[in-house]
């Protein structure tokens, strides 16, 4: 009876705690909540430690309190950094065609507004990388970026026998000619996928420039959101590398003291020395990925890729030169979708000469 009542007792309150947090009622928000809380728990305690038993690190605040102020500083900035990236959209291809589709509608309202000219009508111009479209030109591509002007006409028919959408049409002109749409349809979000985009099975959505779905955040890292991945493991490294001084420091100084300390102290050490090289790693894979333009899916996957599978392994198809990826990865508006269309043969054929000393005095290579 007393067992029966407990468990009475436990279902209401879990009943009541799901009715004022909703997000709790789905286990895969449920486990990346509880990961996030260890994950903060964890920086609580290897930070709070120091300030309980480092009497050195206590008296060193006093004297100079702007060393303690900017290691506090950097550690609420990466967890800040933590949350507001795992809050953040990885960009999905569906709220990329939503934005295109809504510009293409508005292009259609002021088009059948206008009563003049077709070379007097306003022009709608949508963010994909550099892809503009107006009217009464043919469609074409340069320099690696797509550059699409359409017939306005052409632009709402459907395609030659099919009922394709201006959204599938804008896609396919990404792909070599002679690409099926089939084969570029996601069969689970039955949306033409742009080049570089993925579908994840954990968030059930395409991602573009699909990366990876880091489970310590809780969401895909993709176009939306890479740079901020990036900086987020960035200052989680240079606070593991100060923490993991500060705790050196501290077994210099008070080795012969108390012995179960140094014990904790030392385990503590170890686990952030492990974590230190792990995340060591990480930052300089993840540096390389953003020097060459690529993605993790796509340098671990490449021979799985249909797009990737003919191209030489030396070859990377999507970078335009150290500066210019760079340019692109730490300054591009998050709030821009950028795609970028397949590399032509004689692109391709461009990129896989070697490097000569008058290519990096032309900044072929930058």
């Amino acid at each position: 009876m007393g067992l029966w009542l407990c468990r009475d007792t436990c279902d209401r309150a879990s009943d009541r705690c799901l009715r004022c947090f909703p997000c709790l009622s789905d286990p895969g928000r449920r486990s990346s909540l509880c990961l996030k809380l260890a994950l903060v728990v964890l920086h609580l305690v290897y930070a709070g430690i120091l300030f309980i038993f480092d009497r050195d690190l206590i008296e060193k605040t006093r004297q100079e309190p702007w060393y303690t102020a900017l290691y506090l500083l950097l550690f609420v900035a990466t967890l800040s950094q933590y949350f507001f990236t795992s809050g953040s959209s990885p960009g999905y291809v569906l709220d990329a065609m939503r934005d295109f589709n809504e510009a293409d509608a508005l292009f259609s309202r002021r088009a059948m507004a206008s009563n003049t000219e077709s070379s007097n009508r306003p022009t709608c111009v949508w963010h994909v990388d550099v892809l503009m479209i107006k009217q009464r030109q043919p469609a074409s591509s340069k320099n690696g970026d797509i550059v699409v002007t359409v017939d306005r006409n052409q632009f709402v028919k459907p395609l030659l026998g099919s009922n394709a959408t201006s959204w599938t049409k804008l896609v396919m002109d990404m792909y070599p000619p002679g690409s099926s749409i089939r084969n570029c349809t996601c069969s689970y979000c039955n949306v033409v996928q742009p080049p570089r985009a993925k579908h994840c099975h954990d968030c059930d959505k395409c991602v573009l420039q699909f990366d990876h779905h880091c489970v310590w955040l809780g969401t895909c890292i993709g176009q939306g959101n890479h740079c901020r991945f990036w900086w987020y493991i960035f200052e989680e490294t240079v606070l593991c590398l100060w923490t993991g001084i500060l705790y050196i420091t501290y077994l210099k100084a008070n080795v012969t003291k108390e012995w179960w300390v140094d014990v904790i102290m030392i385990l503590l050490l170890a686990s952030l020395s492990i974590s230190l090289i792990f995340l060591l790693l990480l930052l300089l894979f993840h540096s390389y990925l953003v020097m060459t333009n690529q993605t993790t899916y796509e340098l671990v996957r490449r021979r799985r890729i249909p797009y990737l599978r003919g191209i030489p392994e030396r070859v990377k198809p999507f970078s335009k030169g150290l500066c210019r990826n760079l340019y692109k990865f730490c300054c591009a508006p998050s709030s821009i979708y950028t795609m970028e269309p397949l590399p032509s043969a004689l692109e391709l054929e461009e990129k896989s000469k070697p490097y000569t000393c008058v290519d990096t005095l032309s900044c072929r290579c930058c």
